[in-house]
């Protein structure tokens, strides 16, 4: 059997760099796991904050340590990656583990795209729309699939002329109430956003989002539990088994989400099995709305009271690790996690072989 040598990308330039580092070390692991460690090689290329590509033995100490190289340890200026490296154009398939903008974005994408190579995951669309939560919730419109109000804001409205600021308020209280929550439009991991209980507390969110991305979105508070379900497939994509976030704190925030014992994940998600069937449904509909790509973990609200399911957000690219809610919904359903890697492999394969 040929080996298939796995070009394993990660770090990156986004506020999930280390994030990714740890969904790269669970990744590295599973493709030197059980069957997949005669199939496949790794070979580790690391994107530096400062947007370095290197390849060789730094990146597999990072991978080994789990630490990223810190700013005053960076070599170099921005370059780009192609022609820099011998293994570069050994690459049989791109494995890009980046999560956030500059990577998760399209961005990356793009460029496999002009190398004309196989990678996992969504190409420029799916992972374009997938990231910008604007363009993400026109879309799920366009597929008729129940979401939140919400309210797309541009950084000029807020930085705006003292007339322009307080009728953009006004229109927020008026159309979506108390309490909302105020997101920058293309940033992952609940970074940047806050949950708005007055007007205070509005006009702070308003420019602490625009100081972090041009476009914000603006959604209305609902009082519900928040469910997942993991996709996997291309075409003809498949949903998991739903599971369930808990946390004691206001909202599902960055320190809840990245922080031990703050949050914790049941699965399966203890709700009826007609609400198990919607959600994989609209997970599926979801996927296929933006043009995803082999995986996706789709985000919902369920309001017990009402009996409701809203969606929340779609991930193209959702955290990796052994512990992470996407890998864990598939194991539920009798997917190993090794066995989950090689699909997606497999999954990229076929869509290069697409040309589409």
């Amino acid at each position: 059997m040929t080996t298939m040598r796995i070009g394993l990308l990660f770090g990156g330039r986004s506020g999930e760099h280390e994030v990714s580092i740890s969904s790269a070390r669970a990744i590295a692991r599973a493709l030197a796991a059980e069957e997949n460690a005669s199939k496949y090689e790794v070979l580790p290329f690391y994107i530096q904050k400062n947007g370095r590509w290197l390849s060789g033995t730094l990146p597999q100490q990072i991978l080994a340590s789990g630490k990223p190289l810190e700013i005053e340890e960076q070599t170099g200026q921005d370059d780009s990656p192609a022609g820099q490296f011998p293994n570069f154009n050994a690459v049989d398939v791109w494995f890009p583990v980046l999560h956030g903008p500059n990577g998760e974005d399209g961005t990356v994408q793009g460029l496999l795209k002009l190398m004309q190579v196989p990678f996992v995951g969504s190409g420029v669309l799916g992972s374009a729309i997938g990231m910008d939560k604007i363009a993400m919730k026109m879309a799920f419109a366009q597929a008729g699939l129940p979401q939140v109000k919400y309210i797309a804001v541009n950084r000029s409205e807020i930085w705006s002329n003292p007339c322009v600021f307080p009728k953009l308020c006004d229109k927020i209280e008026a159309d979506l109430g108390y309490p909302c929550f105020v997101k920058p439009a293309n940033l992952g991991s609940s970074v940047g956003i806050s949950k708005a209980r007055s007007r205070a507390e509005l006009e702070a969110a308003l420019d602490s989002a625009a100081s972090y991305d041009r476009r914000i979105i603006v959604e209305a508070g609902v009082v519900a539990r928040e469910l997942e379900c993991a996709v996997l497939g291309n075409d003809n994509p498949k949903a998991s088994t739903v599971g369930e976030i808990t946390f004691q704190s206001d909202f599902y925030d960055y320190e809840t989400k990245y922080t031990l014992g703050q949050a914790d994940c049941s699965i399966p998600a203890k709700v009826s099995s007609a609400i198990v069937s919607q959600i994989q449904e609209m997970a599926v509909q979801a996927f296929l709305a933006v043009d995803a790509a082999g995986l996706a973990r789709v985000d919902f609200f369920y309001i017990e009271s009402t009996g409701e399911v809203l969606i929340n957000e779609i991930n193209t690219f959702p955290g990796f690790t052994a512990t992470s809610m996407y890998p864990q919904m598939w194991a539920a359903d009798g997917i190993s996690f090794p066995e989950l890697v090689d699909r997606l492999i497999q999954l990229a394969l076929e869509r290069h072989g697409e040309k589409g």
